[in-house]
């Protein structure tokens, strides 16, 4: 999904060129009005923002099919222990460019994707298996994966539904697995902007979900580098797994 520039709705693909923050003018916020979402809330969230990326699959696969986000890529690798190959859950691929990127490299990697057009043009790009999950829906093995990487997603999770889906993700790495996001960053808002959702946290939230569900921090940075911050809208940060 594409608002003012900016990938929005749950694919890692994303636009580097965005250069401003969420306009907290545009978001119907839940969050700052201490609104619980009820299950019928949840699937409107999980349900409409589907549908907007099937809706606009080919216009969003050619808008962000070129976006260099190696350095993203690298944050995840390089951190990772062992040998490779190593096994790789690609959360939220979208139309798969980073799923054939680490394919690519040499490494086993999967994908998963909610929207279906998405899910399959994943699967003819990349040749990789691609599993079609709604990310508040979850069904994954229990530590299979080296690797989790979520470029531009989890900020589509709801904030009361973030702490489930993080012990999910926790749960299906390894021992010691990597965990990287990359998510627009704000003022801790959520809600809808031109019909879809998103939640914007700033560095201090995030880090208490992520050091809640388990995990500790390895790094974080801001994107595009080069920038001032505040043309930096994206937080990048790698996460291990703590614990057995």
């Amino acid at each position: 999904m594409v608002i003012d520039g900016c990938n929005f709705l749950g694919s890692a693909q994303h636009n580097t060129s965005c250069s401003s923050l969420p306009n907290r003018e545009t978001i119907a916020t839940y969050k700052e009005l201490a609104v619980k979402l009820n299950p019928q809330d949840l699937e409107a969230v999980a349900g409409r923002t589907l549908e907007h990326y099937d809706r606009h699959a080919a216009d969003f696969w050619q808008g962000t099919r070129d976006h260099d986000v190696s350095q993203n890529i690298e944050a995840l690798l390089q951190r990772l222990e062992g040998e490779p190959p190593f096994t790789i859950l690609d959360f939220g691929c979208g139309p798969g460019r980073d799923l054939k990127a680490f394919a690519e490299l040499g490494h086993v990697v999967v994908g998963l994707e909610g929207a279906a057009r998405l899910a399959g043009m994943a699967r003819a790009y990349s040749g990789c298996e691609v599993w079609r999950q709604d990310f508040l829906r979850l069904d994954l093995p229990s530590g299979r994966f080296d690797g989790v990487f979520a470029n531009a997603a989890l900020f589509h999770v709801p904030g009361q539904e973030l702490p489930r889906v993080l012990l999910e993700l926790r749960a299906t790495l390894k021992p010691r697995g990597v965990l990287f996001s990359s998510n627009p960053r704000g003022h801790n808002e959520e809600g809808w902007t031109q019909g879809r959702y998103g939640a914007y946290h700033d560095l201090a939230t995030w880090r208490r979900y992520l050091s809640a569900a388990g995990f500790v921090e390895l790094a974080h940075y801001y994107r595009p580098t080069g920038l001032p911050r505040e043309r930096q809208p994206w937080l990048a940060s790698v996460w291990r797994r703590a614990g057995q």
